[in-house]
């Protein structure tokens, strides 16, 4: 009797290769493993397709995502602006749904029952997994070795990969967990557990150190057609490689690094260091045309709509219809999201120092002080009057009753701090 199949995202690490032996002894399951190439670092994709053969995967199939990723979750991740809690603009979050599709397209084509992944029981990734794979076939069942089994702690499962046999990129000495893309990379484990110990410059690979970084600024027009950019100095490309070369040009100058604490989506706080040179350089110049080219009312409302998306991601909602929904917001914004950016990059920086557009909505006759000036000043005294209008007559009332009309000072009435 033929067994039963599982597809597992497998990347190579430390637990997913741990992953392949398990799911064969604890549950009897021929594994199909499927990696995802979205733009991470590797020293070829065919050792690690070896590598998974080689530990007992009965198939393993190399998927090259990286146009895909680049043309149709990126340029939804750059037309929302996307940074969780303002800060940082999501690496891990937006990958995670394509390779989803991807393993569920396995499944479909190896005819397995189950889905497999690597991820621990109190990250955000097992949520962002499961979460598309339920969406995109509910029929499917998931199992996670990592919630299952009884390695606690990474030397463990060292330990166990060693007894097994099985070859790891982790050792003790060198404890990192990695995940990255295209977008950027995501670095934690070890001494940045501690969240006062500065991070050590070894856990950079894609930004210089700004200290060493060039003595001289370097500047790059960025043109957009309808959100998405399409040339890099006047040269042509295709956004993967726009992302590629500003990967390139903004890692030399030190651009791109942060180290946050995290409100993991399980309730965790998290000390999590990333870099991402081109994704942050992007969403910079991306912001800088929308603010000339777009409605005030749209570019205020949008802001709201931005933390919508960027939450609604990173909680792993990709295929969902409240993001399905944003999407379509943030796609009538682009419509005339045309121009060109100029971003200066030096000793750590990313400034935007030019920005021009057909669509313009900056009417120098309006916003110059100088000669030209055509702006209606008489207009202002009528504006004032009715926009203060309601809270004049509040004032009034509350004088009238004699009530202070003033806020109201929480400090003065509880006393001072202890």
């Amino acid at each position: 009797m033929a067994k039963e199949k599982v597809v597992l995202a497998y990347s190579g690490g430390l637990d997913t290769s741990c992953c392949i032996k398990w799911l064969q002894e604890k549950h009897g399951l021929d594994v199909v493993a499927v990696v995802g190439d979205v733009g991470q670092e590797h020293e070829g994709l065919e050792p690690i397709r070896q590598k998974a053969l080689a530990a007992g995967a009965i198939a393993c199939e190399v998927v090259d995502m990286r146009r895909q990723f680049a043309d149709e979750y990126l340029t939804k991740a750059l037309a929302a602006n996307a940074m969780y809690e303002n800060k940082y603009p999501l690496v891990s979050a937006l990958s995670r749904p394509l390779i989803s599709k991807h393993l569920v397209d396995g499944a479909h084509k190896h005819g397995a029952s189950f889905i497999a992944h690597g991820c621990t029981g109190k990250g955000n990734d097992q949520v962002r997994f499961e979460s598309s794979i339920l969406m995109l076939d509910p029929s499917l069942k998931i199992l996670a070795p990592v919630r299952e089994w009884d390695l606690r702690t990474r030397p463990e499962e060292i330990e166990w990969a060693q007894e097994h046999g099985i070859p790891v990129p982790a050792t003790k000495e060198s404890p990192y967990s990695i995940d990255d893309n295209l977008w950027g990379r995501a670095i934690e484990c070890g001494v940045l557990e501690d969240p006062w110990a500065e991070p050590p410059e070894d856990i950079y690979t894609m930004t210089s150190d700004p200290r060493s970084a060039p003595d001289e600024p370097e500047y790059v027009d960025v043109e957009f057609v309808r959100g998405i950019p399409k040339s890099l100095n006047g040269k042509a490309q295709g956004f993967l490689e726009v992302i590629e070369a500003l990967n390139q040009v903004a890692g030399a100058h030190g651009f791109g690094r942060i180290d946050m604490i995290e409100n993991r989506l399980v309730g965790v706080k998290s000390r999590e260091c990333y870099e991402c040179p081109a994704g942050l350089a992007l969403v910079t110049a991306h912001r800088a045309l929308e603010d000339l080219v777009l409605e005030r009312e749209v570019l205020h409302y949008k802001l709201s709509i931005e933390q919508s998306w960027a939450n609604a991601v990173y909680n792993g909602q990709w295929f969902s219809p409240l993001k399905e929904a944003l999407d379509a917001f943030c796609a009538s914004t682009q419509r005339c999201l045309s121009g060109v950016v100029r971003l200066k990059f030096y000793k750590g920086g990313c400034t935007v120092v030019g920005r021009k557009s057909p669509y313009s909505l900056y009417d120098h006759g309006l916003a110059t002080y100088d000669v030209g000036d055509c702006f209606d000043h008489g207009a202002a005294k009528g504006f004032i009057e009715l926009q203060t209008l309601s809270t004049k007559v509040w004032a009034e009332n509350r004088r009238e009753q004699g009530a202070p009309a003033e806020l109201f000072d929480a400090q003065r009435a509880v006393g001072p701090l202890a």
